[in-house]
């Protein structure tokens, strides 16, 4: 908006008072200031002015020198001055820049720091003329823009906050197995044998996995094994006539315990090795003999299969430990149950978290926490987590969580910093910079996210800076796929109307007050009246401070009457 100060008209107006001014309206006369912005507007903490000028012909005497400072006079009448420019006729001397004859524009640019009190004022320019050694009366012009607009000072502190997820897997695939021995050259499967220990409790998993609805058996492997001594064809059949009596064997604990699955074709898979080479070795090397890495040597020097045979034959007999502790070992049916074993279901999760806690893993219960929607109830059961396994840092950092979402900052601050000393992360570095941020310490906060990486949830809290900085285009594009109102400040800054009206009515809180506050910015902003009306009139209803705020803001100051009376 063009504004133009008649200096000598304000001369002649003054001069019945003093005549003062006159004098100085000699050395400089009509100045022209067009602000760019009007009204001035608050970003990122401060207030820049830029302001196109013009002197007009002979408007500088040629020996004169005039300091012009656009000072903005707060409603409480501090004053405060942007930087001081200096401007000379052609023949004064000094360092300011030259006004010729028939007059010039110029550009003027200056900063200052945004304070509360400017949010209402005018801004005038003082102009002092000196000439010489002579300094003339300070001559201050009326109003040439209002301020100041402050909308970025809407922003949220709803910085987010990460939880830790579970690794809950509900059913996983476990194995269990129990080893028939058999005697030397054998294959039949002895009484004796079926009452040691891992046969006896094989048999005990079957009958118990068939009626177990959180078991069931997929398969079963059989590998079966000979010693090796004696020829290789015939340690080759007898592993695959032990393969078949392990299988026998089971396929009638099986029946025995009505599970016709068992007996199908297909269910036991048979896996005869033949002689035990691999397993000779291991035994070996498991005995105190001092002389088993002669041993081992003296195989591994003989490649041909029927020669290690003949030594071990002829071992055997100087070395009677291998006779009764590796040999027989190594005659055997291993049989492996592959099953699904399958957790508990959520609403047993649940029942045990209040009654029996103490029996669920840490991956349960951080699970079970997430099936609520209650904070209490979730919380309740991350400090379970945290009680019983405090050394994972989910634990505290999950109690942390629900803290924040609950407002309580300071107990917040004090989980994410246990967890962090336990491990730092980018999740545990993002939540601390969300304290810092919520605390007032925008710089920390800056410095955690930075840290933190660009999860969704970190990007957003750097735009949340953004904002505060003026760096709108950054705010939007860390903000992503949010619909928030923030997002919707940040493209009302942007000035990008239309989709900050779509995002508004996206938002979770598209019924609040300041949702509808904002409506009524861009409608100002975009000339609407009745947008503006309508949605100030909504925004007052539900918060009713809003009322003077709106009489103050700058955002509606060509509407002033019409908010006035709201």
């Amino acid at each position: 908006m063009m504004k133009t100060k008649n200096l000598k008209a304000i001369a002649l107006t003054s001069v019945f008072a003093g005549g003062m001014l006159l004098n100085s309206c000699d050395l400089v006369k009509d100045i022209e200031y067009n602000v760019k912005q009007n009204p001035l507007e608050m970003h990122g903490d401060k207030v820049k002015l830029d302001i196109d000028g013009k002197f007009i012909e002979k408007g500088l005497h040629k020996k004169a020198i005039v300091e012009v400072t656009p000072t903005f006079i707060c409603e409480d009448g501090t004053e405060i001055p942007f930087d001081t420019k200096i401007f000379q006729g052609e023949k004064a001397a000094g360092n300011g820049e030259v006004i010729p004859k028939e007059g010039k524009s110029f550009t003027y640019t200056s900063t200052v720091d945004y304070k509360p009190s400017m949010e209402v004022g005018k801004l005038v320019v003082k102009v002092l003329p000196k000439k010489g050694t002579k300094v003339k009366d300070l001559i201050t012009t009326d109003k040439i823009a209002d301020g100041t607009i402050v909308t970025p000072l809407l922003v949220q502190f709803d910085d987010k906050v990460m939880y830790a997820k579970d690794n809950f897997v509900r059913t996983t695939e476990e194995t269990t197995s129990a080893t028939i021995n058999y005697l030397k050259a054998k294959f039949d499967v002895r009484k004796s044998e079926l009452k040691q220990d891992d046969i006896v409790a094989f048999e005990a998993f079957i009958a118990e996995a068939v009626t177990n609805p959180k078991r069931e058996m997929k398969s079963v492997n059989i590998m079966a094994y000979a010693s090796p001594e004696g020829e290789i064809e015939k340690n080759a059949t007898l592993a695959e006539d032990r393969a078949k009596s392990a299988a026998d064997y089971l396929k009638g604990v099986m029946a025995k315990n009505n599970f016709t699955k068992g007996t199908e074709e297909g269910f036991i898979t048979l896996q005869p090795k033949g002689e035990d080479w691999e397993g000779f070795k291991a035994e070996v090397q498991k005995t105190t003999n001092e002389d088993k890495d002669l041993i081992l040597r003296v195989l591994q020097m003989t490649s041909d299969l029927n020669k290690r045979e003949e030594e071990i034959k002829n071992m055997a007999k100087t070395y009677s430990f291998l006779e009764k502790e590796v040999l027989p070992k190594l005659r055997r049916s291993t049989m492996t149950i592959t099953y699904d074993k399958i957790g508990y279901s959520d609403e047993e999760l649940k029942q045990l978290s209040k009654t029996n806690p103490d029996i669920l893993t840490v991956e349960e219960l951080l699970y079970t926490a997430e099936l609520y929607d209650d904070l209490n109830e979730k919380l309740r059961v991350y400090k379970e987590a945290e009680r019983l396994y405090g050394n994972d840092y989910r634990t505290s950092n999950n109690v942390g969580y629900v803290l924040y979402q609950l407002n309580n900052i300071d107990e917040a601050a004090t989980e994410f910093e246990k967890a962090n000393g336990i491990e730092s992360n980018q999740i545990i570095l993002n939540n601390l910079g969300a304290i810092a941020h919520v605390k007032g310490d925008k710089v920390k906060a800056a410095e955690y996210f930075e840290q933190a990486g660009s999860a969704s949830e970190t990007n957003y809290n750097k735009g949340i800076i953004g904002i505060q900085d003026g760096n709108y285009a950054d705010a939007i594009s860390n903000m992503g796929d949010y619909k928030t109102l923030n997002v919707a400040l940040a493209k009302i800054l942007n000035g990008e109307a239309d989709a900050a009206l779509a995002i508004i009515d996206e938002s979770a809180d598209a019924d609040e007050a300041l949702a509808y506050y904002l409506k009524a910015i861009i409608g100002a902003r975009t000339n609407n009246k009745e947008l503006m009306l309508n949605n100030l009139k909504t925004a007052i209803s539900k918060d009713a401070s809003l009322k003077e705020k709106a009489k103050k803001d700058r955002e509606f100051i060509k509407y002033a009457d019409a908010v006035s009376v709201l």
